[in-house]
């Protein structure tokens, strides 16, 4: 099945004979609701993968104007099979938007100024195997050709010891994964070919706090667009100012080999004209296992909240930014900054995340 743009769409009627098979529930839930967006909704399978007896899709989605002088945003989950509450996230705010286009008015005329674009389940084969990897045992956030420019944590920071161990980057030299690559090539269509673009990728991490991180993963250096950065965190700041966010570049944690979004947003830099802001959602697991330490027995309950109230508020909580992004990016020139004002940006985030004294510019 294709739209009118002759672009492949996952067919409602190979949905029971997957059913059969296990599918992950997530996905018959994607399928719903792009049945329930209609005419609204672009979708496509960027490529299928192998899980056990089953070949499962990889599929992107898009809400809004396909003019590529317009801006984008693109909210990404499921990247590790393990931690299904950053599918439930992107997930929660698709069915929000679909709802909503039977009578919002005003969403409406934000879709004519902006382009939405959906990966909720990168990983399906991760998913249905309940794995963090893919099923050929690599870990997709470590999966992308960027090698750290200093020591990084043992097995944590990207190991090629073997796909028995965690954080498995792949063979040296071999091509990206398939989802890897499916998730790249939906940027390069659909972010990469706009002016500027924001993006969101949600996870869920140790600790107990929710972290909002931008590149780089391989290196301390700040990013080119450090000041872009700023300037997003302080309009975030401004209109959620009782937010419980850590706002911060993901090297003041740990570095690490094969960042999809380091590699992606390099790609980005080098082109002119383009601006790509990736952010990745790290919601801090600790804050479930605290409230119930039962969970530390569930290899599931380590990265998700088991019980259905908090899984709730854990989406309600979020819907707030995701819904500022998707503003942010259709307004993204009333708050970039011009050209006289980067270099007082870029000293603000200097003096926030990194040593002023000496960091490069």
């Amino acid at each position: 099945m294709a739209d009118r743009a002759g672009r492949a769409r996952y067919p409602a009627r190979a949905l029971p004979r997957l059913a059969a098979l296990q599918t992950p529930a997530e996905l018959i839930e994607l399928q719903r609701l792009i049945d329930e967006g209609g005419a609204h909704v672009t979708a496509r399978v960027v490529c299928e993968v192998d899980a056990g007896p089953q070949r499962l899709p990889v599929i992107a989605l898009a809400l809004g104007n396909p003019a590529h002088d317009i801006p984008a945003v693109g909210f990404f989950g499921g990247v590790h099979g393990l931690e299904r509450i950053g599918s439930a996230v992107v997930m929660a705010h698709l069915r929000s938007l679909v709802m909503r286009l039977r009578w919002d008015e005003s969403l409406h005329r934000q879709l004519d100024g902006v382009r939405m674009v959906f990966m909720p389940i990168v990983n399906p084969g991760g998913i249905a195997l309940g794995t963090r990897a893919n099923p050929q045992g690599v870990d997709l956030m470590r999966n992308a050709p960027v090698d750290a420019q200093d020591r990084v944590p043992f097995l944590l920071g990207g190991q090629r010891l073997s796909a028995a161990l965690p954080w498995y980057r792949g063979p040296a030299g071999a091509p990206m994964q398939a989802e890897s690559a499916a998730l790249c090539r939906v940027v390069e269509d659909e972010l990469l070919a706009r002016p500027f673009s924001l993006a969101v990728d949600c996870h869920s991490g140790f600790g107990l706090r929710d972290r909002l991180w931008f590149p780089y993963a391989h290196t301390r250096a700040p990013m080119a667009h450090l000041a872009e950065m700023h300037a997003l965190h302080q309009i975030f700041q401004q209109s959620h100012p009782n937010n419980r966010y850590v706002f911060e570049p993901q090297s003041r944690q740990y570095l690490a080999h094969g960042d999809l979004w380091d590699h992606l947003y390099r790609r980005a830099a080098a082109m002119p004209g383009r601006l790509l802001l990736p952010l990745t959602l790290e919601m801090g697991s600790w804050l479930w296992v605290k409230k119930n330490p039962r969970q530390l027995f569930s290899r599931h309950g380590i990265f998700n909240p088991l019980i259905a109230h908090r899984q709730q508020r854990v989406l309600r909580q979020h819907m707030a930014l995701l819904d500022f992004l998707a503003r942010a990016a259709a307004s993204h020139r009333r708050w970039a900054p011009a050209p006289e004002s980067r270099e007082a940006h870029r000293q603000q985030a200097l003096e926030r995340w990194y040593d002023a004294a000496v960091a490069p510019k």
